[in-house]
């Protein structure tokens, strides 16, 4: 694992160097022998238009200087919003900010595969929720209050199907998509489980944990409200449109190539509740 500071709370069997991917020579040096390199770098979330685009290019040229994959986690932002079920033949069609950035860098991992400078493959996956998945709108906004009974905090109209990743399943697809030379030159979404309400999928979360669900919500207006004082909701509000219509992820594509290993839903919560209650434990100590 490469990263700025060179720590990570992450398995001991795995080797963590420090180093800035913003410099394409770092980049080489750390990825020499590598078969493949998996792309989950990102900046902060406040200054994607600024620094996405360079992170990923030079990323892109470190790797190729060495002849590697280069596997691309990857969001939906790009598609803007969409009438039915998002699918990877849908066009860059986003408005907002974010949404622009990732549909550029999009093409351009796509025309760098098509010109023969880098073999790419691109994993696209919704809401994270997870071990160590903390800044999602399924993340520490909702686990920590599940497990002690309190109101969990969620955004958007909560009685719309949304589709969320279980980020196990996530890791799991990218590394198939970097076995798999036939998933080279395309787009991929990752496989999840059904698609049901926020309000479904957090109450089976207080089930879980043994407790009635108590649900808040919060729109627009006050994540704008809460943008005054907390840059990274303020940069949400243009992506709110993904919570106030029914936001559906088809990932059949994947499934026919490659199989369908989604974890069931309740499984999936489980053990994001149990990684949730462990983390509670070591911050308190």
């Amino acid at each position: 694992m490469i990263n700025r500071s060179g720590k990570a709370d992450i398995p001991s069997s795995v080797e963590i160097i420090a180093s800035d991917a913003y410099n394409s020579e770092n980049t080489r040096a750390v990825t020499t022998g590598a078969t493949v390199v998996y792309q989950c770098a990102q900046p902060a979330y406040t200054q994607w238009p600024e620094l996405f685009p360079s992170l990923q290019a030079s990323i892109v040229e470190g790797v190729a200087a060495n002849g590697a994959k280069l596997v691309v986690g990857d969001n939906l932002y790009m598609y803007g919003p969409v009438n039915g079920v998002l699918r990877e033949d849908m066009p860059n069609a986003a408005t907002t900010r974010k949404g622009r950035v990732r549909g550029q860098m999009t093409e351009a991992l796509l025309d760098a595969h098509r010109r023969g400078i880098v073999r790419v493959a691109i994993g696209r996956a919704s809401d994270f929720y997870g071990p160590l998945v903390l800044d999602s709108v399924m993340g520490d906004r909702i686990f920590p209050s599940v497990l002690t009974g309190k109101p969990a905090s969620a955004i958007g109209e909560i009685d719309l199907p949304h589709t969320y990743t279980f980020i196990d399943d996530f890791g799991k697809a990218l590394v198939v998509l970097g076995e798999e030379d036939k998933a080279l030159g395309q787009i991929w979404h990752v496989p999840n489980a059904e698609t049901i309400t926020t309000r479904q999928f957090i109450t089976i979360a207080f089930e879980e944990a043994g407790y009635p669900p108590k649900i808040s919500k919060m729109g627009k207006f006050m994540m704008r409200l809460g943008g005054i004082f907390i840059p990274e909701a303020r940069e949400t509000v243009e992506m709110m449109y993904e919570f106030d219509e029914p936001f559906v992820v088809n990932h059949d594509k994947y499934v026919q190539a490659f199989g369908n290993h989604a974890t069931p839903l309740r499984e999936a919560i489980r053990h994001t509740l149990k990684w949730y209650s462990e983390h509670l434990k070591t911050l308190k100590t």
